[in-house]
């Protein structure tokens, strides 16, 4: 059965923490890839970013609905939300857009494995990890071309 070794990416390409967010649109869209690691400043990895967190920058602000009743106000929805949401659409950095804590797999993990997690989790890019040492890098065409093998 194949592994993560396998099918993994081992030229990763990752971003810093505070790389401009422009130029992580670039780095995307220049090397075909549709998420990256973020790596903090001792090289090890913070976060996961993708092209799902660059476009959440450029959708409409959703404010939480409410009701009022006798001078007080009911939030139906989580005010936070919409700060979060502001933040990110606002944000000027990767590490103010990135999901910070992703999910990672060790280098030994199976196909099947690696396929649950990305569709039940809703994962586009898994970082693989010896340790705490970033080896490679699985995204969804990864799992794809194994398909056309």
């Amino acid at each position: 059965m194949l592994t993560a070794e396998d099918i993994m990416t081992k030229d990763v390409i990752s971003v810093q923490k505070d790389t401009p967010v422009a130029e992580l649109a670039r780095i995307l869209t220049s090397n075909n890839i549709s998420g990256a690691p973020v790596l903090d400043e001792e090289g090890r990895l913070y976060a996961v970013v993708t092209e799902s967190d660059l476009i959440d920058q450029s959708k409409k602000l959703h404010i939480p609905t409410v009701i009022t009743i006798l001078d007080s106000v009911f939030y139906l929805e989580n005010p936070d939300k919409m700060e979060a949401e502001m933040k990110k659409m606002a944000a000027s950095k990767v590490a103010e857009i990135c999901s910070p804590s992703p999910r990672t797999i060790p280098p030994q993990t199976g196909l099947d494995e690696i396929a649950t997690i990305m569709a039940e989790d809703n994962v586009h890019t898994l970082p693989v990890l010896d340790g705490e040492k970033l080896v490679g890098i699985i995204g969804k065409k990864d799992i794809i071309k194994t398909l056309i093998r």
